[in-house]
């Protein structure tokens, strides 16, 4: 029998997740079973991790306008301060606010009394 040659859609395959493994350590990045498995863990974990970092950032946030707002001893806390943002319908999000907690505290301040009134 004559020798079949092969064609390229399997190489092509193989080199797709080699190129996608090629920062890996190790066997990660030169075998082809142990990369695939590699890719696919990392796939499931940026997957996992974007919805994580969402809840991170979020959490971070609040921590921050809650250190601000105790600071001006305007509100006593965190919960108020967004209670009567809610009420003035003052929509700031808490990124923003955060921002503002940070950068200039006399706006978050000026913010604070308007909505005490």
């Amino acid at each position: 029998m004559t020798r079949v040659r092969r064609g390229y859609i399997a190489r092509r395959r193989r080199t797709k997740i080699r190129l996608f493994a090629s920062t890996f350590i190790g066997a990660h990045s030169r075998l082809t079973r142990t990369a695939t498995q590699q890719k696919m863990r990392a796939l499931v974990s940026s997957h996992r991790d974007r919805g994580r970092q969402k809840r991170d950032f979020r959490r971070l946030w609040i921590t921050r306008i809650n250190a601000a707002a105790r600071e001006n001893t305007v509100f006593y806390s965190y919960n108020k301060f967004i209670h009567n943002l809610y009420k003035k319908q003052l929509l700031l999000n808490r990124k923003i606010l955060a921002q503002i907690a940070i950068s200039n505290k006399n706006c978050l301040y000026m913010i604070s009394n308007k909505i005490s009134k």
